[in-house]
């Protein structure tokens, strides 16, 4: 690679320093909290102990944008409105390193009472059900009939209903109508016209206008999006983690982002990390000013986007259609985050109690809105509704993921060795394919190797 240091390389020593220094900080190795986690899964009953007579303390946290952390602190004043002797203090953040932080916690048996979860969290950590109780146990406090069947089935790891699903997510286009129309242009629906987007942006707008903007990880998701669409398969299987493409097809994927690169249609990595480090796209200077005027992001942070840009941007911000690479609808749906108690909860009835007004009691859900996306609880997405709580934005967003894609997620796909900003897999992957000029074939069996290590057939 070039000698200038990329993000993942940065990433990797500051990542590792921060996760050894919060385990000391938890008092133990991981070993120890190995042991502290086994121990409560083995004592966990049935059912819990009921609501306690005296004040009680819990704990919750949650990663995600301002407007999240609002309507989550609001909806938590309400909660203690309503129940004077439940305190709950939060600890929440941006995305960016979460899941190590979290990871650790995991391991350190330290972890928050009540933690908003990734899906795959379940199969990273608590594969064997040694994390997170089984919300079947909480079923007098936590009203379970509000979710279909098939959703709650997607959180059900090693038999025990381990979270409830917030909301349900894909990936989707957003576009920047004020900048589309500086460069005379209308929104790509097809590979052809994004293309000719890049071209026509570099050349009405200048060099450092790009119709697209992808990191690491989007380029990763694009790329499945690609090859789903062109060969009408899922990426693995979604029960057994079975790669359902080979070493050809895949440097085939990689190549198309590396022609998106070469197009102009998305800025290279190391002229992005030049200007904005590691900061999320919604938060550089390109994107707040329209040079970026698009992304591939969740359904579910539509308002995020919408709200970094600058007063001359904001009217333009737009929910696109999904583009069509192939004959087939590529792309896919999961559960886009998950609520869990930890097994190291001490009051799980009141933890319960928390998780249920939030999503499915209506002063809860009618704050929280669609936050986290579109309501996955049914009278969590009529109170949020009637209350006019669910944004435009995010409806129209989620609609057309939902009426679009055909594929499935299988588990470890998000794992965090493959998907961590800066340290991951995908990031050595498109990072080495930017700095170094690389091809798909140089890159193939990096990918493929990284994929292996986490468990996948290949």
């Amino acid at each position: 690679m070039s000698k200038a240091i990329s993000r993942r390389d940065f990433l990797k020593v500051s990542g590792a320093v921060g996760a050894a220094g919060l385990l000391a900080a938890c008092g133990g190795s991981s070993n120890a909290g190995s042991t502290a986690t086994s121990t409560a899964a083995s004592s966990a009953a049935a059912s819990v102990a009921g609501l306690s007579s005296d004040p009680v303390t819990l704990t919750m946290s949650w990663w995600g944008g301002e407007s999240r952390h609002n309507a989550y602190q609001e909806a938590i004043k309400a909660f203690s409105a309503e129940h004077s002797s439940i305190t709950v203090n939060p600890t929440f953040a941006a995305w960016s390193g979460w899941e190590d932080t979290m990871s650790t916690k995991f391991a350190g048996g330290v972890a928050e009472d009540v933690c908003q979860i990734n899906w795959n969290w379940l199969y990273n950590y608590s594969k064997n059900g040694q994390t997170f109780i089984d919300l079947n146990s909480v079923s007098d406090y936590l009203d379970l009939t509000q979710w279909d069947e098939a959703k709650l089935a997607a959180c059900n790891v090693a038999n025990a209903q381990q979270c409830v699903p917030v909301s349900m997510t894909g990936r989707i286009f957003y576009w920047n109508k004020t900048t589309f129309d500086k460069a005379g242009i209308s929104f790509p629906t097809t590979l052809d016209e994004l293309m000719a987007a890049g071209k026509t942006f570099q050349e009405k707008l200048g060099d450092d206008y790009y119709p697209l903007h992808l990191g690491a990880y989007d380029r990763m998701i694009l790329m499945v999006f690609y090859l789903e669409s062109k060969y009408g398969k899922d990426w693995a299987d979604p029960t057994t983690s079975t790669l359902n493409y080979d070493a050809d097809q895949i440097a085939e994927g990689i190549d198309f982002i590396k022609s998106l690169v070469e197009g102009h249609v998305i800025m290279s990595l190391p002229t992005y990390y030049g200007s904005n480090g590691d900061n999320a796209a919604h938060q550089s200077t390109e994107w707040i000013t329209g040079k970026l005027a698009g992304c591939f992001e969740w359904d579910s942070s539509a308002t995020k986007y919408a709200d970094a840009l600058d007063e001359e941007n904001k009217a333009g911000f737009t929910v696109g259609e999904e583009i069509k690479f192939g004959d087939y609808n590529g792309g896919f749906s999961k559960v886009s985050m998950g609520l869990a108690i930890t097994k190291t909860c001490e009051h799980p009835a009141e933890a319960a109690t928390l998780i249920n007004f939030l999503l499915n009691e209506e002063k809860g859900a009618s704050i929280m809105g669609s936050e986290c996306g579109i309501p996955a609880s049914k009278a969590g997405l009529a109170a949020a509704q009637s209350a006019g709580a669910v944004k435009e934005l995010v409806a129209e967003a989620n609609g057309k993921v939902m009426a679009f894609v055909s594929n499935q997620l299988d588990p470890l796909f998000e794992s965090n060795d493959l998907k961590a900003t800066g340290t991951g897999i995908y990031q050595e992957v498109f990072d080495t394919l930017d700095y170094d000029n690389a091809s798909g074939a140089d890159l193939v069996d990096t990918l493929l190797d990284g994929m292996e290590s986490v468990g996948y057939t290949v």
